[in-house]
């Protein structure tokens, strides 16, 4: 019993050298990475369209699928598409990052209660990944980083 209880202190200690910015980093790139791509399937694509223009479905799920009860439709729409670029950008470059985390916490938030309740297991994990990256931080690999460094 003392080998395998040696084998798993030892893993444990491996484990936990693992650094924090790498943590930090995979988490903060891997939670932007599902608001961004849900950004993007809600702007028109092409040479003639505006960076953020929004696509005519994404006024009908606003309208019909998601309906918030709080903001009017082209509101909400208009809200969420623009948090969905800016908030998941300050995250990959680690700017505002807990700030921007925290955002997308309460999107995340707002999405489970009011759209889509049952998926609580995939909300449940972002809310994770965004609780670590609020909690401790963007790590060393951040513009936050070197402004507190700076300072």
């Amino acid at each position: 019993m003392s080998a395998i209880t040696d084998l798993i202190n030892k893993l444990i200690s491996y484990f936990e050298c693992i650094p924090h910015w790498l943590t930090a980093l995979l988490s903060r790139i891997g939670i932007a990475m599902v608001f961004w791509k849900s950004g993007r399937t809600k702007v028109v694509t092409g040479p003639d369209a505006g960076f953020l223009e929004l696509s005519d479905s994404t006024f009908f799920l606003f309208e019909h699928e998601y309906a918030l009860p709080i903001l009017p439709v082209n509101l909400a729409a208009h809200l969420a598409t623009y948090a969905e670029h800016l908030f998941p950008i300050l995250l990959v470059i680690g700017l505002a990052t807990r700030f921007s985390a925290f955002a997308l916490l309460g999107m995340t938030l707002v999405i489970q209660i009011f759209v889509y309740p049952n998926a609580w297991a995939v909300h449940g994990l972002w809310a994770g990944v965004l609780l670590f990256v609020m909690s401790r931080g963007p790590g060393m690999v951040s513009i936050d980083h070197f402004l507190k460094k700076a300072s």
